[in-house]
């Protein structure tokens, strides 16, 4: 599918995608540092970028960290529309679904990186990082496949009254306004939710998966450093 290119500079870009990954990952003992960089960031960005992010980093700030660590898995663990997961959106928990996510590791090797198994490659928190660190093209590319579920993302969160809204909200300010299929898409998403889970289903980190990897990547490949989503 051919995308239409960023209307914003390179540098804001990186910016506004890195900073919504640091607010994005889980809230743990180092969130502090994370939001003094984060509001370093927000302070080169235009207003309706720097708006919806500094409400997350304020809202944060606010926040107690215990009470933040429990809102968030209550978010991000045990709801459907919030997931963080770009392919659960348009796969759910079906077999499907693992083809969209050897699409992502593909695309990772082809910049020379390879994804460690303590995440899943879809995470968006992850996709952000990629796209405003390693490859910007490629990585707006996966954010553009995945507009739709994106947009479900953002209008659940701010339904919710979510801390975490402004962080997606600026994610998809920086995309093209959504047109046509990709609205249809969205209403369907609204209306139905991601697919139903499939019994049975392969797991993801499968041996099969890596071995059909294998020999598609770089001779050299470098670990991408992964969120921790969870705390562990």
């Amino acid at each position: 599918m051919n995308h239409p290119a960023p209307a914003l500079p390179a540098h804001q870009l990186t910016l506004a995608w890195q900073t919504a990954s640091l607010l994005l990952d889980y809230p743990d003992s180092d969130l502090a540092g994370r939001l003094d960089l984060a509001r370093r960031a927000v302070a080169q960005l235009p207003a309706d970028l720097a708006g919806p992010l500094g409400a997350t980093v304020e809202q944060l700030a606010a926040g107690n960290l215990s009470d933040l660590q429990q809102s968030y898995v209550e978010t991000f663990d045990s709801r459907r529309r919030h997931n963080l997961y770009l392919t659960y959106f348009a796969h759910g928990d079906t077999r499907r679904r693992g083809v969209a996510l050897l699409r992502f590791k593909q695309t990772y090797l082809r910049s020379g990186f390879l994804l460690d198994e303590s995440e899943l490659p879809d995470h968006l928190c992850v996709v952000l990082e990629y796209a405003a660190t390693v490859d910007q093209r490629l990585g707006w590319e996966l954010l553009l496949d995945h507009r739709a579920g994106l947009e479900l993302l953002r209008l659940a969160l701010a339904a919710a009254g979510s801390a975490w809204h402004g962080a997606v909200q600026a994610v998809t300010a920086t995309l093209p306004a959504l047109r046509g299929t990709e609205l249809e898409a969205v209403r369907r998403l609204a209306a139905d939710g991601p697919p139903a889970e499939e019994v049975g289903l392969t797991p993801y980190g499968t041996p099969r998966l890596d071995a059909a990897l294998a020999d598609t990547g770089p001779d050299r490949p470098v670990d991408l450093p992964m969120p921790t989503v969870r705390g562990a």
